[in-house]
């Protein structure tokens, strides 16, 4: 079977993301880029039951290539590749405190330095669409323009990644923003930083790796 060694890193991945809690059950989905296609977990199934073989192989005209069906989600997923050549990978999932925000249908704004390692000074709210919708997938794409990450209303988070271990690192991440913003919240409005101050961050941001165009970690900052 052909890129055995990826499918079971996504369903490790995948694994990783029920126990790290940012996704419950059989929510959210997760697929990686393979050139002009595409490995995606499939729909209905139990992380921990996964096998291999259960990964969906899929092209980028969104034909199913061999066995299986896909996550329901599978169209933002194509659609998100299509229109960002610097993703290789796409996760989506149901985090608490992230989702909350979501069904508030807020931004996240740059109430902390680390809003900028998702791309900007926010972590924008996409407006609410139907799961599985072309709808939803516009305004994913628009939500994603020069950003890594982004919440969908009333409905959960998208996050991109150069690679699996970069997405999931990025997803705790978002979640541990959201859980600071909520509590925040709970007091008043936070004070948010300036442009000024957050066009310093991604100042450090590129001098901590060099330069280097990678998706910085989240561990270290």
């Amino acid at each position: 079977m052909q890129h055995r060694l990826l499918r079971q890193e996504i369903i490790d991945t995948a694994r990783k993301m029920n126990a790290a809690g940012i996704n419950q059950g059989m929510s959210g989905n997760l697929s990686v880029r393979l050139s002009d296609r595409f490995l995606i977990t499939p729909s209905g199934m139990s992380y921990d039951g996964m096998r291999p073989e259960d990964v969906v192989e899929m092209s980028l005209d969104g034909r199913v290539i061999g066995m299986g069906k896909p996550s329901s989600e599978w169209l933002f997923h194509r659609d998100i590749y299509g229109a960002r050549y610097d993703v290789n990978v796409v996760l989506h999932a149901h985090p608490k405190d992230a989702t909350a925000i979501a069904c508030l249908r807020r931004d996240i704004p740059a109430f902390h330095y680390m809003v900028a390692v998702a791309g900007g000074d926010s972590i924008r709210c996409a407006p609410y669409a139907t799961y599985g919708t072309q709808e939803l997938s516009n305004h994913a794409i628009a939500a994603l323009i020069d950003r890594r990450a982004c919440l969908l209303a009333n409905h959960g988070v998208i996050v991109l990644g150069d690679d699996l271990s970069a997405a999931l690192d990025l997803a705790i991440e978002l979640e541990a923003l959201a859980a600071q913003y909520l509590r925040a919240l709970q007091v008043g409005e936070p004070v948010l930083l300036t442009a000024a101050e957050m066009a310093e961050v991604f100042e450090r941001f590129a001098s901590y790796r060099g330069g280097h165009k990678r998706q910085p970690s989240t561990r270290g900052y």
